[in-house]
């Protein structure tokens, strides 16, 4: 892990398959995030890398700019069915931000063993300069993960 990239682990119990379906749903981007941030979305499943859905999101969940209620447009960057997905996000802040999140999924003998990830490492030089990075801390990616695993978790369990 470098200084412009953060990774977290964790293994979930449930297939691949399933984490990719709920990874791949706008919805499901919404269902898991940890930081309060995402309202709702608007958009198909994505299938390839350059499909795009819109995220309807409030800022002030995280109390650090005060831009209220704002949409923001998430591109496929990476997709690998059951493997890999990862995507940027376009949003009303000029120049573009320009950085990455992204997971990918590896079978484990307990089910899936996932990492997500947060990629700054190609950001606008504008945003570098304005030392705000990284956004979303390891504790709220880890959050996030630990939702994911409730959420596709058999029932019973």
């Amino acid at each position: 892990m470098s200084n412009e990239r953060m990774e977290v682990q964790r293994t979930i119990a449930a297939d691949p398959a399933t984490i990719f379906r709920l990874l791949s749903d706008p919805n499901g981007h919404v269902s898991i995030d940890s930081s309060g941030m995402l309202i709702s979305a608007t958009g198909d499943p994505v299938t390839a890398v350059g499909d795009s859905f819109v995220v309807h999101m409030d800022r002030e969940a995280l109390n650090d700019y005060p831009m209220g209620e704002y949409d923001v447009t998430v591109t496929i960057t990476a997709l690998e069915p059951d493997r890999e997905i990862a995507w940027t996000i376009l949003g009303v802040i000029r120049p573009q931000i320009g950085h990455v999140y992204g997971y990918t999924l590896e079978p484990a003998e307990t089910g899936t063993l996932v990492t997500s990830y947060y990629d700054w490492s190609t950001i606008d030089p504008v945003w570098r300069e304005a030392n705000i990075f990284p956004v979303i801390s390891e504790g709220a990616l880890r959050a996030t993960l630990g939702i994911l695993a409730r959420t596709v978790a058999p029932a019973g369990r």
